[in-house]
């Protein structure tokens, strides 16, 4: 199963919170409403801004979130969640997954 790395923005606090998972859709509705998640509690409701596919396993996705997270740059996450940015260097293996923004609007991806 694929790994992925996505971007959460959070409109209630201006932030943004880059994670990994096999299913972001399932970890946004755990960030949204999980009790153990304290490092997104102060900013519901999330929405995914980005998700991309990671070329390798969770180890990969794991070693990109921390790159992202050790930039300390908010430049760099908002040039992420841009469509029309393309990743290179370090994040070259990051692969948009496109569709993301239509799937949100159907009710159902997002079950509490």
């Amino acid at each position: 199963m694929p790994f992925f790395s996505y971007i959460l923005h959070s409109s209630s606090t201006d932030k943004y919170y880059v994670g990994q998972s096999e299913d972001p859709f399932r970890r946004l509705t755990e960030h949204n409403f999980g009790k153990f998640h304290n490092s997104t509690t102060s900013g519901k409701p999330w929405e995914i801004k980005a998700i991309f596919e990671i070329s390798g396993g969770r180890g990969d996705a794991l070693k990109i979130e921390s790159f992202i997270k050790k930039q300390k740059s908010r430049k760099l996450i908002e040039k992420l969640v841009d469509p029309q940015f393309i990743p290179s260097g370090s994040l070259a293996q990051l692969v948009r997954v496109p569709y993301v923004r239509e799937e949100l609007q159907k009710p159902q991806n997002l079950m509490i």
